[in-house]
């Protein structure tokens, strides 16, 4: 009976709750560079279709710059822009098969399901791309991938040696071309559209959004940068700011 009356000294204080708020927003927006390498907004400064855009931008452009100094930020305005903020996501020809499987997107000319595309890309997925480069250099002082191998030694998969010892990545590299050459065969350009339709993930369109809407697009776009990005933090090269320890340390 005590704990049902007194249940109210367990929650959180306005003040707590307000703290905790800020300090999720501050996480995100500070790891923004972590994970994108830059982020575009374009808009019109004159259209009202542009409004939330430009204020969410007014409104956190220098504190983003404080928390990410190294992330570019560019607004690029021109008349009659469409609002929209952009970045830059490392997809890679993995995510572009299993995004083509999984909004079906290999199809015959008649509407039909590409069964020998989609078996293609299957396979793909599951090349042992780590054996492959673990074999490439089987054969001492012969480089397989080397730019240019094939104009200056166009006969090397005749030589008996390199064949013997390039038997395992041969198996496997073949392979993998082929399958990707079945996986590029489908007809009006199905491959180079499904490319450019992940691409356009990168954009988020944002007519007449508020400022809310503009904030929930780039955390958007900055769960596309964790999942799908590889960004080498930048360190300083030497130290530019000194704090001292507590009076006591000294």
């Amino acid at each position: 009976q005590w704990f049902s009356n007194n249940l109210s000294i367990f929650a959180p204080s306005p003040q707590l709750t307000k703290a905790l708020s800020v300090s999720h927003t501050m996480s995100w927006k500070s790891s923004l560079s972590r994970h994108l390498s830059v982020l575009r907004f374009f808009g019109c400064t004159e259209s009202p279709s542009s409004r939330g855009l430009m204020s969410w931008y007014k409104s956190n452009y220098y504190e983003l710059k404080a928390l990410n100094p190294t992330l570019p930020m560019m607004m690029r305005t021109g008349e009659n822009s469409f609002p929209a903020v952009t970045t830059e996501i490392e997809f890679t020809t993995d995510d572009l098969l299993r995004y083509m499987l999984q909004t079906n997107r290999f199809r015959n000319s008649n509407g039909t399901v590409a069964s020998d595309r989609v078996e293609a890309a299957k396979a793909y997925l599951q090349t042992d791309w780590e054996t492959i480069r673990q074999e490439r250099m089987s054969s001492p002082g012969f480089d397989p991938e080397k730019p240019f191998i094939d104009e200056e030694k166009p006969d090397w998969r005749d030589d008996p040696k390199i064949q013997s010892d390039l038997a395992l990545f041969l198996e496997l590299k073949d392979a993998a071309d082929e399958q990707m050459k079945i996986v590029q065969s489908g007809p009006d350009k199905e491959y180079e559209r499904a490319e450019n339709a992940l691409l356009m993930c990168q954009r988020v369109d944002l007519w007449c959004a508020g400022p809310a809407e503009v904030e929930r697009a780039v955390q958007h776009l900055l769960m596309l940068g964790k999942r799908f990005n590889t960004i080498d933090p930048q360190y300083r090269e030497y130290i530019t700011e000194y704090i001292p320890g507590a009076g006591d340390m000294d």
